[in-house]
Order: structure tokens, then C-alpha cells, then sequence
């Protein structure tokens, strides 16, 4: 198994207008706001489930936490048994489910999460383990806040093995303590010692990431021009034929899994990529990383092109243009789900490709055009949007 350095793991990052936490670890192979291979962004991921499954046996249940730990949390459970039930949090609107576990992640930009209630109750009572997944633990506060919550509704849940799972913990003595104290054992990639971190970014002179500029033309992505008249977007759509499944209410691993290689396998078996070469990225939409991590390691495998992917985020970095610092471009978009919500995609660079996945149902107009334009901005006149 490798084992992972701080060097490897983490860059640090400073918040745009965050006073409750002016710093941001960024890690270089979560394929979340630095682009990265999917092998990579893979080995990584399962390496944390591998070391959860060498911690204990017998884990019914994984829950990983929105938004950034959505793809590493269905990887920890891959690493389980293959009836293993797998479920992330989320902020979004889910119409099909209105039986909801709420609680906060204080120091978050949007601190509200929520998980899925409906089966909960029969998926706690039949496992052994519960692994709570994110990518990085600072202060416990999160997990003592859902297991607290569990705990009032889910009785049964005191005679569980609970276990904190992430890439990265830095979590005090103390807090570590008050983490036992509810029964929480860590699980981690990384252990690092407490450091001042927002002293460490306080120096760095940061902006805000901007709007892209070029406007595509209304009507039909297909036929915008640059303002120069330079080359056509080459803008496709398609709904794939294989319907996503939605971890956000849970899903058996197994199955799940099998849902990911189809869907991306039968977009490959469609001839979609036979001409991409050179550079090819693969985007996911907020919480929908893994089918674009997914798709990501399949073109690896089928194509003779270098891949790369990375997501959209909800979290406001700051630019800066040291060398020292990870984040040095970024571009504000209105979110795939939402017209009035606000987005961001990080140190977009140019392409060959971009695939888009996205499991948003109704895509507003207006949102594709800012993620297009953003794109276009980057130098990226191929864009295929897929639907899952």
C-alpha cells in the first residue's frame, strides 16, 4: 500500500471571506478544486478503505460527507463487503425524499447538511460498523454533531463501532478524546500535528474568482465564436442510456458500482470519445464527482490521451499568484442545479477535451452558459455535456 506525505496530500489555500475559518487544505489528488489523473484520485481513495477495512470487519454502513468526500466515501466503501450500503449527506433539493436527518458543519461555508431517514433505521439495526467519511478532520465537531443526532432518533446506534475515516486528521488530543467520548475511533491516511494554519495564510494577498467574460452567443452553443472570431465552440449534449443511481439515498456498493462502469462503458462503447486525443478533462458537478472519477479512469484505460479530472465546488478560494500557492485562477458560475446559487471551478487549463457529468435533473440556460464560457474561457473549444 503507498503511503501518503503531507507533501503528497496537502497544499494549503486561504478562504475568500470566510471569518470562521480563513484557511483551506487543499489536496492534490482528491480531484475536487486541483485537477488530477482518476488513477490517481482511485489509488488514493481506496487506499483510506483499505485501511478502514483492516481496522474492522464487518462495516454495514459508509457515510460520506458532502461535498468533497462524496467520491472518496463511495471508494472506502468499495473496500467493504459487497453488501455494504453507502450513503452521502447533501445540501441539495431531493424531491423523493422528505424524511431527513439534519445537522451542521459549523465552520463550512454553507454549514446546513442533511441525510437521507427513510431506510436509516433498518440499515443501522443490520451492520456491525459505521464509517463516517470525509476528507479532512480538524476538530471533530461535525461527526460528534451527526452522531449526536443519530443517537437521539437511532437508539441502537450505542451498540455500534463508529469510525471517523479520512485522507487527513488533525485532530487535538482533546477533541480526539471528545471524539471516543461518543464513540468515535479515527481512521487516517495522514496524521498531522496541530499547526497555526491561518497564521500560515494571512500573508497571502488573495482576490476573488471572476466571471467569464465572453458571452456565448443565445439560441445554440454549437455555433459561438469567440469575440475575435477564433474557432467555433464545438458544444454537444447527450442524456446518457444508463440512469445514475443517487448515493444521496443510499445505495448497495456492489450495485452501485456495477451502475458507475456500465454507464461509463456504454458511453465509450458509443463511439462518443473515438477521436479525443492529446488532453482530455472530465468534470463532475458538485457532489456528483464519482461518475466523473469514474468515467475519468475508463477513458485512461480506452484512450490513447492523457486524462484528467476535477470538479465544480460551492467553496470560495481565494486567487493568489505565488508560486507557493495551489489556487492561481478561478471562475464564479451558477451552479448546475441551482441559477441562484454560486459556484466555482479552479485552475481551469486547456484541453483537447472537456466532458461534463452531471446528475442535475433541470439545468437552467443560464448555467450552462456560465460554465461554458468559463470553459471557453480556458481555451476549451470541445465541449460534451453528459447527463446522467
Amino acid at each position: 500500500m503507498t503511503t501518503y506525505t503531507e507533501t503528497d496530500l496537502l497544499r494549503l489555500a486561504k478562504r475568500f471571506h470566510n471569518t470562521k475559518r480563513t484557511y483551506l487544505l487543499v489536496d492534490p489528488l482528491q480531484a475536487k478544486h486541483l485537477s488530477v489523473q482518476p488513477s490517481k484520485a482511485l489509488e488514493m481513495f481506496h487506499a483510506l478503505g483499505k485501511k478502514v477495512g483492516e481496522a474492522c470487519d464487518g462495516v454495514g454502513l459508509v457515510i460520506g460527507f458532502a461535498e468533497t468526500a462524496t467520491a472518496v466515501g463511495m471508494a472506502v466503501a468499495e473496500e467493504m463487503s459487497d453488501d455494504c450500503i453507502y450513503i452521502h449527506t447533501t445540501r441539495e433539493l431531493v424531491p423523493e425524499e422528505n424524511d431527513w436527518v439534519e445537522f451542521c458543519e459549523e465552520h463550512s461555508h454553507a454549514v446546513e447538511q442533511k441525510l437521507s431517514g427513510s431506510h436509516l433505521d433498518q440499515w443501522i439495526k443490520s451492520c456491525k460498523s459505521i464509517v463516517f467519511v470525509d476528507d479532512e478532520i480538524s476538530t471533530g465537531k461535525t461527526l460528534i454533531n451527526i452522531v449526536a443526532r443519530l443517537k437521539e432518533q437511532y437508539p441502537e446506534i450505542e451498540e455500534k463501532r463508529l469510525v471517523a475515516a479520512s485522507i487527513i486528521n488533525r485532530v487535538s488530543e482533546v477533541n480526539e478524546q471528545k471524539m471516543r467520548d461518543y464513540g468515535l475511533e479515527c481512521v487516517s491516511l495522514l496524521k498531522l500535528e496541530e499547526t497555526d494554519y491561518a497564521a500560515a495564510v494571512k500573508d497571502f494577498s488573495i482576490t476573488e474568482a471572476c466571471e467569464p467574460e465572453e458571452k456565448a452567443e443565445e439560441g445554440d452553443l454549437s455555433e459561438s465564436r469567440a469575440q475575435d472570431g477564433s474557432k467555433e465552440i464545438q458544444f454537444s449534449e447527450i442524456r446518457a442510456d444508463v440512469r445514475l443511481m443517487d448515493p444521496r439515498l443510499g445505495v448497495p456498493v456492489k450495485e452501485y458500482r456495477q451502475n458507475l462502469e456500465v454507464f461509463a462503458d456504454s458511453l465509450i462503447q458509443k463511439g462518443l470519445f473515438e477521436h479525443a486525443a492529446g488532453r482530455v478533462l472530465v468534470v463532475g458537478t458538485e457532489e456528483c464527482m464519482y461518475p466523473a472519477i469514474v468515467l475519468g479512469s475508463r477513458l485512461e484505460q480506452a484512450l490513447h490521451a492523457k486524462v484528467f479530472t476535477h470538479s465544480t465546488t460551492r467553496s470560495p478560494i481565494g486567487i493568489c499568484a505565488d508560486e507557493a500557492y495551489p489556487i492561481h485562477s478561478g471562475y464564479k458560475l451558477k451552479s448546475l442545479y441551482d441559477a441562484g446559487r454560486t459556484t466555482y471551478i479552479y485552475n481551469l487549463e486547456k484541453y483537447d477535451q472537456v466532458i461534463l457529468v452531471t446528475d442535475s435533473e433541470q439545468i437552467p440556460g443560464e448555467s450552462l452558459d456560465t460554465v461554458v464560457r468559463a470553459l471557453r474561457a480556458g481555451g476549451n473549444d470541445k465541449i460534451l455535456l453528459i447527463r446522467g
